[in-house]
């Protein structure tokens, strides 16, 4: 799984009783080791490992930028120091968590100890002043199940985030000619979220598999693992260009800094090594590299988010949206030419030819049912968003390729959605519900959610521990 570190900063108010403050300090820290959170904790800032002052404040800074954390945790351990919240969250620019444990009943005097109810309500309202976006995990228990789902799903925000904002593709050539609906907008990628591209011709791809022939180890070992886990319908001459494409395109993508990869799939990939590439964008694809079809820049900046909201422990599958199922009202056929991990099929995968091509390389099998997120980051004229949602695998026709019948809530009410747009006729699936983890994501990056099916309320209520 992905590692997130959070830095944890609990607070006090100095009119409550720091005591108590200092004693849910302690508790709140115990059950994080308990869960196996890895944390930074403060107790070397002062006395009480708490925040309350600005002398405070710039230390934890310091030492949380030092110590890379990937989110903030504001346990209130009484009220707490809401501007010292605000000023620390600004000064990170990483995801906020805010929460506080649940408080007793009064003494019999009718005294209050804590209050931390009270002063969520307050800096909530000054992380808005500071234009500071958090997620809030409700007001509960420690060993309360919401406790320890809200920080899980919140740790799999900040994975999201922090691996939206480090993206670097590996472009490999133009995008086919035909496939006008996979342009994007390199210069705005980078100016409005950081993500950098890195195009290579396709000779330099040709260059590096030859290389990878003539050295030789790692392709038979590609070789080898093909035959151990599928079908191979193919000739030797064939696989062995099928393993070298993906040692060659692991190479670049590791020469260049990249996290995945987009490729013009067809034609002239044909022309120079005979082969599909789709097997080998497969055999990355499971080990968590996810490389997209038609040079879809959008499609692999979706699979990045995609896996980073399940942190990296089940791996996605890019598809298109191609046609209604024959008898299945809400019915739709997931498919693509064979890019899909082994790892997602139902049943043995073979090495064979694809659908409209004649050229071999291209995987055949049909994935695993179950629940599934579809997903989908797209733009144009300068906005962009998320579309997101559930489906559950049904039986179907036999298919051509990797592929997987769906059935969604209102199939006509998805279509136009995609047609209306800005989306196109690819999506990437997961085996996860990753829905809220996104949805929550999204205020983080500026990136508008867009839920095809009306759950948001039922999103909403879940994040907030419903």
């Amino acid at each position: 799984m992905d590692h997130i570190k959070l830095g944890y900063a609990p607070t006090r108010r100095s009119i409550f009783s720091a005591p108590d403050a200092v004693k849910y300090r302690g508790l709140t820290a115990d059950r994080l080791r308990e869960l196996g959170i890895d944390f930074v904790d403060i107790t070397d800032i002062n006395e009480e490992g708490l925040l309350y002052d600005d002398e405070g404040m710039y230390k934890i800074a310091e030492k949380f930028k030092r110590e890379k954390i990937d989110g903030l945790f504001l346990p209130h351990c009484n009220f707490g120091t809401e501007f010292e919240c605000a000023r620390l969250a600004k000064e990170l620019g990483v995801p906020v968590l805010l929460w506080g444990p649940l408080d007793e009943r009064p003494d019999e005097n009718g005294v209050r100890l804590r209050d931390t109810q009270c002063g969520l309500f307050a800096t909530g309202k000054v992380l808005r002043r500071f234009r500071v976006p958090f997620t809030y995990m409700t007001n509960c228990r420690l060993n309360d199940p919401v406790f320890e789902r809200g920080l899980r799903d919140f740790m799999a925000v900040c994975n999201v985030v922090k691996k939206f904002r480090n993206i670097r593709i590996l472009q490999i050539s133009t995008r086919p000619y035909e496939f006008w609906t996979t342009m994007c907008n390199e210069g705005e990628l980078l100016e409005r979220f950081n993500i950098q591209l890195t195009p290579i011709p396709m000779p330099e791809l040709t260059d590096e598999v030859k290389k990878a022939k003539e050295e030789g180890t790692e392709v038979a070992k590609v070789m080898e693992y093909c035959r151990q886990n599928m079908i191979i319908d193919i000739k030797d001459n064939e696989l062995e260009n099928v393993a070298a494409l993906k040692v060659a395109m692991k190479n670049l993508i590791t020469k260049y800094g990249c996290q995945a990869g987009a490729i013009q799939c067809w034609n002239q990939l044909q022309c120079e090594l005979g082969i599909m590439p789709c097997a080998a964008n497969s055999l990355l694809n499971e080990e968590g590299i996810p490389v997209v079809c038609e040079t879809d820049i959008h499609g692999a900046i979706t699979a990045l988010m995609v896996e980073a909201a399940g942190m990296g422990d089940t791996r996605s599958f890019f598809a298109d949206w191609t046609i209604r199922h024959p008898d299945i009202e809400n019915g739709e056929l997931l498919q693509h030419c064979g890019p899909w991990p082994i790892s997602v099929a139902r049943e043995t995968p073979k090495i064979t030819y694809p659908l409209a091509f004649s050229h071999p390389g291209a995987i055949t099998a049909e994935a695993k049912h179950g629940e599934v997120t579809l997903a989908r980051f797209d733009g144009d004229n300068g906005e962009y968003s998320l579309l997101l949602g559930n489906a559950k695998g049904v039986d179907g026709p036999k298919g051509m390729g990797t592929y997987l019948w769906v059935e969604v809530e209102n199939i006509k009410r998805l279509e136009a959605k995609i047609v209306e747009g800005p989306y196109i006729h690819h999506c990437v699936g997961i085996h996860k519900d990753v829905v809220p983890v996104l949805y929550e994501a999204c205020k983080y990056i500026g990136v508008k959610p867009d839920l095809y099916d009306p759950i948001e309320e039922d999103v909403k209520a879940y994040l907030r521990g419903e």
